[in-house]
């Protein structure tokens, strides 16, 4: 029985109704049975059972044979999966259609500064910023373990279409790693990034300024985890802002970079 709950729970899971889990369960274990039979096994009561099973049958999941009494029997496992995927992302598509005729037409940029709560989120911010790059990105590494081979690919593509990327990494092979992914890079090495302080546990992670514009700034801290440290981060896309006034004034400051140029 622990195995039929657990069946009947992924099904609820897949967007069954519980009725109709426990009937498509009662049916994959018979080739082919009655209502009368499918209550009994599946403890749906019989009344219910004509109109769950009609719901499986439109779903693709449940045969139908015009008898006296009627009978009914599951569809194969493998196509009832293939019926699941092709209506998952039917409804994929739905739902994205849907969206995009509520969402407003004049988004405009994004005002205000935002916080993002992971590193996958982090990660994706950064893409997203960085596909969006029209003339500059000044990159800054302070923690390697933050570098990934995405961002790396995203600044690639990005001198692809002439956008002037400037990268600081914090060590001379963090930099190497850099210079063989975006070799049209200008990359300086400032070792002095992984002697930065933390506060409040947290430490710097990595520092992005989009044509002057878009920011991204992260801090890293230790996860319960042996080695694993955890990412989260503001951003900001608005020209005015005071978080992205100050970025901008500090990064020019630094110029071309503080380090060793590679």
């Amino acid at each position: 029985m622990t195995g039929e709950r657990e069946a009947v729970s992924a099904l609820e899971n897949l967007g069954l109704t519980e009725y109709e889990a426990k009937c498509f369960v009662a049916l994959t274990r018979v080739p082919k049975t009655t209502a009368k039979d499918i209550s009994q096994l599946s403890e749906v009561p019989r009344s219910r059972v004509y109109d769950t099973v009609e719901r499986l049958h439109k779903r693709g999941l449940a045969d139908i044979q015009e008898s006296d009494p009627r009978e009914y029997r599951a569809v194969p496992k493998d196509e009832a999966f293939d019926v699941g995927r092709r209506n998952y992302h039917a409804n994929i598509e739905a739902a994205n259609a849907a969206l995009e005729e509520v969402e407003s037409t004049e988004t405009g940029e994004d005002k205000g500064v935002w916080a993002v709560g992971d590193a996958e989120h982090v990660s994706n911010r950064l893409v997203a910023l960085l596909d969006d790059a029209e003339d500059s990105v000044a990159f800054i590494v302070a923690e390697k373990t933050v570098l990934r081979d995405r961002v790396l690919d995203r600044l690639a593509a990005a001198t692809d279409r002439g956008v002037a990327v400037t990268v600081e990494a914090p060590s001379e092979s963090v930099g190497e790693r850099i210079g063989q992914a975006v070799p049209n890079a200008h990359i300086t090495v400032t070792e002095k990034l992984e002697q930065t302080d933390k506060v409040e546990k947290k430490w710097p992670g990595q520092l992005a300024l989009v044509d002057h514009r878009a920011i991204l700034a992260s801090g890293v801290e230790e996860s319960d985890l042996p080695e694993v440290t955890e990412e989260t981060a503001v951003w900001t896309h608005g020209h005015d802002h005071g978080f992205a006034t100050w970025i901008r004034e500090l990064l020019a400051e630094r110029g071309g970079g503080t380090g060793t140029t590679e």
